[in-house]
């Protein structure tokens, strides 16, 4: 039930609600509102890479966690390819097989190969170690995009069921503290000091 009135020495309107109609429409709030549950939205992110951002309808942190995907992805393929090339090539220039010539496609048209080999076998070597260890973090890289997807995706559903209303509030304002205890009191001097008042209201 809801009744309205006019406060008498004033234009204001003010509304009073009765305890069955608050009740009512904390009711319905809850209703309307969905909570999702952190157990559920934990096993959707494991089971599927975003799927429990699907659950908790968060569904704009769906590009950031298939993008992160995708960019660990192409990484990881650039890198382990780049490898490949680098590690068969090592392998074919410390040999002695006339054949197996597969570093050439690395060089310039006409390089001499045998006045530099040593160093090219330097240089190999070391290009065949930066692609390993990068290929090597760009798998670390996309474990970590998908442990984060699980965490956030449980963060989100735990919070959820945070209360956020208007009651939480906290004010910050002038007050007069009186010493009721002070040595000074029947002195003939004031007891009273200025300071803020940090009050919490749940």
């Amino acid at each position: 039930m809801v009744a309205t009135g006019v406060f008498p020495d004033s234009s204001s309107v003010y509304l009073s609600f009765s305890p069955d109609s608050v009740q009512d429409a904390l009711a319905l709030n809850l209703q309307e509102r969905f909570i999702p549950d952190p157990k559920k939205a934990l096993w959707m992110a494991i089971v599927i890479p975003g799927g429990g951002q699907i659950y908790n309808r968060k569904y704009w942190k769906l590009p950031l966690v298939y993008g992160g995907f995708l960019g660990c992805l192409y990484a990881l393929n650039w890198n382990n390819t780049m490898y490949r090339d680098y590690c068969q090539a090592y392998i074919d220039i410390m040999d002695s097989d006339e054949n197996t010539k597969s570093y050439e496609n690395f060089l310039p048209i006409g390089y001499d190969v045998n006045a530099n080999i040593g160093r090219l076998q330097e240089i190999f070597q070391r290009k065949k170690n930066y692609y390993r260890r990068y290929r090597d973090l760009s798998m670390f890289c996309m474990i970590g995009v998908y442990a984060l997807s699980i965490l956030d995706a449980y963060i989100d559903a735990e919070l959820s069921s945070f209360d956020i209303s208007r009651d939480l509030s906290m004010k910050v304002h002038p007050a007069v503290i009186n010493e009721r205890y002070s040595a000074m009191r029947g002195s003939g001097m004031s007891t009273a000091s200025y300071g803020l008042q940090c009050s919490l209201y749940f």
